[in-house]
Order: structure tokens, then sequence, then C-alpha cells
């Protein structure tokens, strides 16, 4: 079986395992404390977690080293300039289209009409950082500390400037990217390896969330639910889409089902971090960019494009504002959008970085910080569902700009999709 088909089945079979071991747990008895005590908590966690670490361990020296060989060719020709342009201003666009998007739809739904849930006075939001010092923090004092940290902004400072440096040091510069290519070729070996286990992460990953979720909270907060869904849904089919045809030409049937096998990764990880080595192979050998492209506004759209936490974001304020009957006006709803965006790239790298949006976002627009605690039961799973919509953003401004700079391969673009595995 391909690996997408492998990844499917054990989505499905992680779901259904959760759900049963929930009601098997939830009816008590010695047998649901064992699978709760040796199978949930046990293998389940254990395996999924060295899954998810087994991901993150490959992020930093896979962003580090294909955007040094990236930048390295792209110095050469004196595009990184243009090119970061075009993909920052791509990714600022689709960040305010999708929390206009949820804006709108919130509006006409009214998610939060009429409801009477309590106040939870004991939330406490994590401060958002100025925006002056997330400017300064962008540049790094110690490329060390910003790897060990697993700063992402800053690690990209630094590979670009790195990597420009070597493309203009002459020979030294030539045999040293030949150096980082070869190791490129390594971690890519790796991430294939790896890819390949895919499956079993995946499968402990859903049965362990789905055997302590289960869908019980969705029933009390399904508009709320159900608008955030359907919105991400519209972005990502409709929106992503329409800005390939436009600015790339692309034909957006075939871009979807290219991506089907990244969408169930970044749906069962729930993070565009981990999934950036499958993001970047897959605009590489099934989309066909270059790696100078791809190398470069993968990992930044890992890090600012937060497309699905905008649309939250927007479909939240009005629930919360609906749920406590306030109404911030057309001003307000201006200024959601303007924070909404800033933060998108003003909170990057920051932990928790959806929840301390919507608090600086709740802050700005006058609404109560902690209504967040009203949203967080059902958030986890919107969490899964918002990670697809920002890896095919990702994905969408990567194919564009490729197109734009001449690095895109159409022919490999229109072929049919090879299973990833086969590589």
């Amino acid at each position: 079986m391909s690996l997408t088909t492998r990844i499917l089945l054990a989505m499905g079979l992680g779901l259904l395992v959760g759900i049963v071991f929930k009601s098997v747990i939830a009816g008590g008895g010695e047998f649901g404390q064992w699978l709760q005590l040796y199978m949930v908590e046990g293998v389940f966690d254990v395996v999924g977690q060295i899954f998810v670490k087994s991901l993150k361990l490959l992020v930093v020296p896979l962003v580090l080293v294909s955007l040094i060989c990236g930048s390295g060719a792209l110095g050469e020709q004196g595009r990184v300039g243009p090119m970061a342009g075009k993909t920052v201003g791509l990714y600022l666009l689709t960040t305010c289209i999708a929390i206009s998007f949820a804006l709108l739809a919130a509006t006409m739904i009214n998610p939060g009409a009429g409801m009477d849930l309590p106040t939870a006075s004991d939330y406490v939001a994590k401060e958002a950082p100025p925006f002056k010092q997330v400017l300064i923090d962008i540049f790094p004092s110690n490329p060390v500390a910003s790897m060990s940290a697993g700063n992402m902004l800053q690690i990209i400072v630094f590979a670009l400037l790195f990597g420009i440096s070597m493309s203009r040091a002459g020979e030294a510069g030539k045999r040293l990217l030949s150096w980082f290519e070869d190791v490129n070729e390594v971690i890519m070996k790796m991430v294939m390896m790896l890819m390949n286990l895919a499956p079993y992460g995946v499968f402990c990953l859903l049965a362990k969330l789905f055997s302590g979720l289960g869908f019980d909270g969705i029933h009390k907060l399904a508009a709320y639910f159900f608008t955030v869904f359907g919105v991400l849904v519209l972005h990502g089919i409709v929106v992503y889409p329409t800005l390939l045809r436009i600015f790339g030409g692309l034909n957006p049937l075939i871009f979807l089902s290219k991506l089907r096998p990244l969408m169930m990764f970044a749906f069962s990880t729930s993070s565009s971090n981990a999934s950036i080595p499958v993001t970047l192979r897959t605009a590489e050998e099934r989309l066909g960019v270059d790696n100078r492209i791809a190398s470069f506004t993968v990992p930044l759209g890992a890090t600012i494009n937060m497309d699905g936490t905008a649309v939250m974001q927007g479909v939240a304020t009005v629930f919360i504002a609906q749920a406590y009957g306030l109404d911030i006006g057309l001003t307000g709803y201006l200024m959601v959008i303007l924070t909404a965006t800033m933060a998108s790239i003003g909170t990057a790298g920051v932990p928790g970085v959806g929840l301390i949006t919507l608090a600086l976002v709740l802050e700005q627009a006058g609404l109560p910080v902690e209504g967040i605690a009203l949203i967080i039961g059902v958030d986890r799973l919107l969490d899964m569902a918002r990670t697809v919509v920002n890896v095919t953003g990702d994905s969408a401004v990567t194919a564009i700009v490729a197109k734009s700079e001449g690095a895109l391969d159409k022919e490999c673009f229109d072929s049919p999709a090879k299973p990833m595995a086969d590589h």
C-alpha cells in the first residue's frame, strides 16, 4: 500500500480504537483501569511522543541546512529580497482573507447568540510580547542558542545571512555549499526513513487523543465548532485554489490531490513545525518546487503563516462577544482584522501562540479575555483542522512564489503523484 493509504488507515483505526477505549474506560472496572494505565498512558503515549519528538529532531537541522543551500544559490542571483517580499506579502494576504471570512461567517451564523455560559475568571492568558520586542527578537545574538531553543525566525535570519555570505565567498563558498548539499541529502534520507514509520505514530497519537477526548464537548458548542470548521474548509478548498489559479496559473485540483498525505500528516500531529520535513518534501518532490525556494518559504510559513489560527480568532471573537452580550461594532471588527493579521507575525515562536494571539485580539477589541475558557473544550479537535489549513497555505504560497521565480517544474506538478514511500 502507498504511504497515503497506510496513514489514512492508521487515522481511522486510531480514531475507532480511541472511542472504543473511552467507552470501556468510562465503564470503570479493573480492565478499564488497565487499558488507561498500560495502553493509553503507556504504549500509545510513549510511541506517539517518540514519533513527534523524532519529527522535531529533524526540524532545526533540516531548516538550517536546506535554507543555507537555498539562500546560497539565490544569493548569486540577487533574488532573495524580491522573493522574500512576495512570500511575506502573500502570507499576510491569506491571513487577512482568513480572518475576514471568519468574521463574516460568524456574524451571519451568530454562534454565541442566546448562550447562557458561565464566566471563567480563573483563566489566565499568557502575556503577548510588545511588537517592538518581537522585531528585535527576530535577529539572533547567539545562533547556537537560537537553534537550541528552536526559535525558527532567528534560525531563518542566520541561515539567510550565512547562505548569502557563502555565495559571495568565491571558491571557499562553493566548496562549503557542496558540503551543505551533501548534508541536506542525508537529512532528507532521514525524513524518508521516518515517513515509513508515520502510520504507527499517527495511530498512537489519535488513539490516545480520542480515548480521553471523544466528542462529548461538541454538542455544547456545536454552532461555534462547525462555524470554525466550515470556514477552515472554505479557506482550504476555495481561497488557496483561487490564488493558485490567479497568481500561478496552476491547476488547483492537482495541487489538492498531491497534498493529501501532507494534510493527513498535519491533521494527526497538529503541529506545523513538526510537519516541516514532510511539507518540504511534498513541495519539492510532488509539486516540483526548487529547493532554493521551498527551503525559504516553508519554514517561514510554518512560523508566521497562521491562517487556521486567524479563522479561529475571528469566529471566537464574535462568539465571545455574543456570549457576553457585547457589541464591538464595525470599528472593533476592523481592529480585530488588523490585530490578528499582525499578531500572526508578532507572536511567532512563543509557546501557546493560538491562545496568546487570541488574548491579544480580545484585549484590543475590549472583550473579556477570560472568555477564552469557553472554547478550550473543543479547541483540541479544531487545532487539528487548523494545522491542515496552515500547511496547505504554506504549500500554496510556495508553489505561487516558485512559479513567479521560474523555479517550478511544471511537468512534475502536472504529472500523476507517485506514492511518497516509492522515493
